[in-house]
């Protein structure tokens, strides 16, 4: 299990995977791929919540952008609560735009600009994404202070995980890397 101590305080490109007594039902068996963390908060977006009501292609027609080709297997996520009016498109490192991608490491990209949804639709974008609306964030401390209060727990993030198509099984699976079965996880934090 990755630990977390106030060393090792920065978790771009991992995982925070909710404990099962998470008390805000937004997050409920959430897992979250982090994009960004420093001393001024952090940013991620929630993998596993795909949205019932609102399909890829859909999101291209309101947006008034026409695909050359069918768009089929990109799901639109709940990325969070924070401006969930506003996309994000966690992808692979095989698209970038030089102004408008974020390279979180070797692997992961994240893109918030209409541009990659446009390369998406001609068939020019990544090989793997995944489209969020909205997204988790923290203020100072406070992912830090929610880590220590038994809230979240660490995993290391890698494609396979976080683009699969099983949303379903992410929560479980982030578990099993972990090593954990969440039906021995205690409800309580302990300190030693």
């Amino acid at each position: 299990m990755a630990e977390y101590s106030s060393e090792a305080r920065h978790l771009d490109g991992r995982l925070l995977v909710a404990m099962p007594s998470m008390g805000d039902p937004r997050f409920d068996r959430s897992v979250i791929y982090i994009c960004a963390h420093s001393d001024s908060g952090a940013m991620g977006l929630i993998v596993n919540k795909p949205a019932a009501d609102l399909k890829f292609a859909d999101l291209l027609d309101q947006l008034d952008i026409k695909a050359d080709r069918p768009i089929e297997g990109i799901d639109v996520h709940y990325g969070g609560p924070v401006e969930h009016g506003r996309g994000f498109v966690l992808h692979s490192r095989d698209y970038g735009s030089e102004d408008s991608t974020l390279t979180v490491n070797e692997e992961f990209g994240m893109t918030a600009t209409l541009d990659i949804l446009e390369d998406i639709s001609q068939g020019f974008g990544p090989q793997s994404c995944l489209l969020a609306l909205g997204y988790a964030g923290w203020g100072p401390g406070q992912l830090e202070g929610e880590i220590r209060e038994n809230g979240w727990l660490i995993c290391d993030a890698d494609a396979s995980l976080v683009f699969s198509a099983d949303h379903e099984g992410k929560w479980a699976a982030a578990m099993k890397r972990i090593g954990i079965d969440p039906r021995v996880l205690s409800m309580e934090g302990g300190r030693a």
